[in-house]
């Protein structure tokens, strides 16, 4: 099995920590500002999107000129830097730490592909970038997920084949890139959400290491 399964990658909001109701918060003042209705429910459809898409599906066809789009992404981006300067280690989800560990114990290699931006701070702030092999954000790659070249450049750089890893996420989008990567795929969440995952867990404590592996192997 080891010789099956070496590369573990993860999503980082809402896998690793939730920095959702920050992001969820500064595009709310984005919305109120241009006099855009925008509410939490709205707001599920920029989960695991680009700042860029998320403007887009935002604005809701409505047009703007280029520079005004890109100081909107700009303003967005400081609105939720704001926020975030009140993370810490403790602002890590149950079992994070704890599977971190696991893996580099087992041997195995792992790896952050977020399509935020500022995945390199946040991972500072919770004290645990030095836990990954590999990190790539939202500057990595031109096409996000549901492309899957995020995690394909993910398993160069760990050299490691696709089929060789497992990627962790929480939306839909990532999911599907996985798949499309033909590799391994843990659903973090909604299971009916995330229904074309290889297997599904609430939360990150919910899983013994071990056996996860096991099924995996089996799937």
């Amino acid at each position: 099995m080891k010789e099956k399964i070496k590369g573990f990658i993860f999503d980082l909001d809402g896998v690793l920590t939730s920095t959702s109701e920050y992001h969820y918060l500064a595009w709310k003042k984005i919305a109120e500002e241009l006099g855009i209705p925008f509410d939490r429910r709205k707001n599920e459809s920029l989960k695991g999107v680009s700042r860029r898409e998320s403007l887009i599906i935002l604005l809701g066809g409505k047009k703007l000129d280029n520079s005004t789009f890109e100081e909107l992404l700009v303003r967005k981006n400081l609105y939720y830097l704001d926020y975030i300067k009140g993370i810490t280690p403790g602002s890590l989800l149950p079992g994070a730490l704890d599977i971190l560990n696991s893996i580099k114990e087992w041997g195995g290699k792992s790896a952050v592909a977020s399509v935020s931006k500022n995945t390199d701070e946040v991972l500072k702030k919770l004290e645990i970038k030095d836990k990954f092999d590999v990190v790539l954000d939202g500057y990595s790659v031109k096409k996000t997920k549901p492309e899957p070249d995020q995690f394909l450049l993910a398993s160069r750089l760990l050299s490691i084949v696709p089929e060789c890893c497992v990627v962790f996420e929480d939306s839909a989008a990532g999911i599907e890139a996985a798949k499309r990567a033909q590799m391994f795929s843990i659903g973090i969440g909604d299971s009916e959400t995330l229904n074309n995952a290889d297997l599904v867990y609430d939360r990150l404590d919910k899983i013994e290491f071990n056996m996860m592996l096991n099924k995996l192997e089996k799937s």
